[in-house]
């Protein structure tokens, strides 16, 4: 437990709360093509920052714990700096620092994964190591050079038989790449499947149809994947390529996310059904998309579908994906571990909290804003609310939840009930990840509505807002090229959508409209400490409720007097 921290003597308080926004994938476009952000007419949000001070954080690369300024922001480790007020190392640098070093494979659990299929001398039989994960470079929830890593010590450890089970990207990596990984993955596997070595893709399809689900949004895709991976169950095909390929001509306009399932067959049998005595490793590190697939694998009282078959298995993740529920039982690499986050500074200081979003963000703002800690510090001082999400492809209903999001949270300023309150509106981000331009644009208005509202509430009741993101994503919709800069077209003449987040920074904007000049709070940029992180922002959320942050967090963006 935390001591609750100290009051600044010299703030004078305000009569309402503090409501922290989180513009989900909200960020500065570095080019004009392809800003959505700046195309949008965003009146609510450009006549707030001229009345307020306001800055740009780093959202992406070292700055949230990354290995390298290459690796664009997310949304789990965005919420973790916002909610801890420092940097850690997150989940692509522990697994490329744990492989680098041998620790994961001198681990008990990979020692378990191989051991569990390598014939015995009493006679059973040798299993498969089944890989299920996303099939990407894109450094979000997961790395192929990992999978190769695995894959290439699984052989060297004498496992006989390997199958992958591919999750096509499209969203943390271009819209339309998957045969750029099949490809050179395949020739891969071709190279390594030598001396009694068997390694092949199996099964899969695009994440956003098959297995990779979050926060309970919509079992029916788990279920899909649980039936391609594990029951070999769906449409069969020569070669993930053929899939690829086949998909692309029946369905167009199709992007890799949303591509359907498939089964590789060999004389009409799948190649690579899950089977008793095998071994499975998720190998995403990131948890959201993970947890659901590991409940099927290890709930005994599982209910969400019906598994059909349940095989006997061993089970790993690529890391402990809910350190308070210890979900996977086993695991590859341990998670960072965060502690003393500004969620149990401000319950230990007896702060009121309301923690809201939509289901597609319910997470972040609860879980991963506490330090990957499910649950709450103290039950009578935090509320967790849940707006439930649409089920259905976000380019429909563009402007999601915002609205009843906000509905909530004007109940909660005025109720005297709450001294913070923090919420996501996740637009930007989920919208974005879709491509469609158009869709983009009205969930950037949708929420500029929405922030007029917000706005209008707070100033009446005395409070204070801050605007700011996790990362970016509608602030770049287009590829361009990396050399001139200039917008990618399509052979159609229409611009290439680009579904990932963006490495651009992310505004900060303190509104306090009954300032009393703790701060230096002149209107625009030049009053905020400049070249901060978002995890600047726990820091500042702290001086304007009142108390001196940690002595260790990362600096406030306030210049306090």
């Amino acid at each position: 437990m935390v001591e609750s921290l100290k009051k600044n003597p010299k703030w004078r308080g305000r009569r309402g709360p503090l409501v922290l926004v989180i513009m989900d994938g909200v960020g500065y476009g570095k080019y004009k093509e392809g800003d959505a952000v700046a195309d949008s007419k965003m009146y609510a949000l450009e006549a707030i920052k001229a009345r307020s001070p306001n800055s740009r954080l780093k959202a992406h690369g070292k700055a949230v714990g990354l290995p390298s300024d290459d690796d664009m922001g997310n949304s789990e480790v965005g919420h973790n700096a916002i909610g801890c007020g420092r940097v850690y190392e997150q989940g692509a640098a522990l697994v490329t620092k744990s492989l680098d070093t041998g620790d994961m494979f001198r681990g008990k659990a990979w020692k378990e994964v191989v051991a569990n299929v390598k014939a015995d001398d009493n006679g059973a039989p040798a299993g498969a190591i089944h890989f299920i994960g996303l099939f990407s470079d894109g450094n979000v929830h997961s790395h192929l050079d990992h999978l190769k890593a695995m894959i290439v010590r699984a052989k060297a450890e004498g496992v006989k038989k390997v199958r992958v089970h591919a999750l096509f990207d499209g969203r943390d990596v271009g819209e339309t790449s998957a045969l750029e990984y099949i490809d050179p993955f395949e020739a891969f596997l071709k190279e390594v499947s030598v001396g009694g070595f068997d390694a092949r893709i199996a099964s899969g399809g695009g994440r956003m149809w098959i297995t990779m689900d979050r926060y309970g949004a919509d079992w029916s895709m788990v279920d899909r994947g649980w039936q391609t991976h594990v029951l070999g169950k769906g449409r069969q095909f020569a070669s993930a390529r053929e899939s690829v390929e086949t998909y692309r001509k029946e369905i167009h306009g199709i992007i890799d996310q949303d591509l359907k399932e498939f089964v590789i067959a060999e004389n009409g049998k799948p190649i690579g059904t899950i089977q008793d005595g095998d071994s499975v490793v998720y190998f995403n590190f990131r948890g959201d998309r993970a947890m659901e697939m590991t409940a099927a694998f290890e709930q005994d009282d599982f209910d969400k579908f019906d598994r059909i078959r349940r095989p006997k298995v061993c089970y790993a993740g690529m890391m402990e994906y809910d350190g308070d529920l210890h979900v996977p039982a086993r695991y590859l690499v341990s998670p960072p571990s965060i502690d003393r986050t500004m969620g149990e500074y401000l319950a230990a200081s007896g702060i009121r909290t309301l923690a809201i979003s939509e289901t597609q963000k319910y997470g972040h703002v609860t879980y991963f804003f506490n330090g990957n800690r499910t649950g709450k510090f103290d039950e009578k001082l935090e509320t967790f609310t849940e707006i439930k999400s649409d089920v259905l492809p976000f380019e429909q209903r563009p402007w999601m939840k915002c609205a009843e999001i906000t509905d909530a949270v004007l109940a909660a300023i005025p109720s005297g009930k709450y001294d913070f309150i923090r919420l996501n509106f996740p637009n930007g981000d989920m919208v974005g990840h879709t491509g469609n331009y158009q869709a983009v644009v009205c969930s950037m208005e949708a929420m500029d509505l929405q922030l007029a509202r917000l706005s209008k509430a707070v100033e009446k009741a005395g409070g204070i807002m801050i605007l700011t993101a996790d990362h970016g994503n509608s602030d770049d919709m287009f590829e361009h090229d990396k050399k001139s800069g200039a917008a990618v077209r399509k052979e159609d003449g229409s611009y290439k959508a680009k579904t990932s987040h963006s490495l651009n920074p992310v505004p900060c904007v303190v509104f306090d409209p009954e300032t009393k000049g703790e701060y230096e709070d002149r209107p625009g940029e030049a009053s905020l400490n400049e070249g901060l992180g978002i995890s600047s922002l726990a820091a500042t959320c702290i001086h304007l409720l009142g108390f001196l942050p940690p002595s260790d967090y990362d600096a406030s963006v306030l210049r306090m007097k």
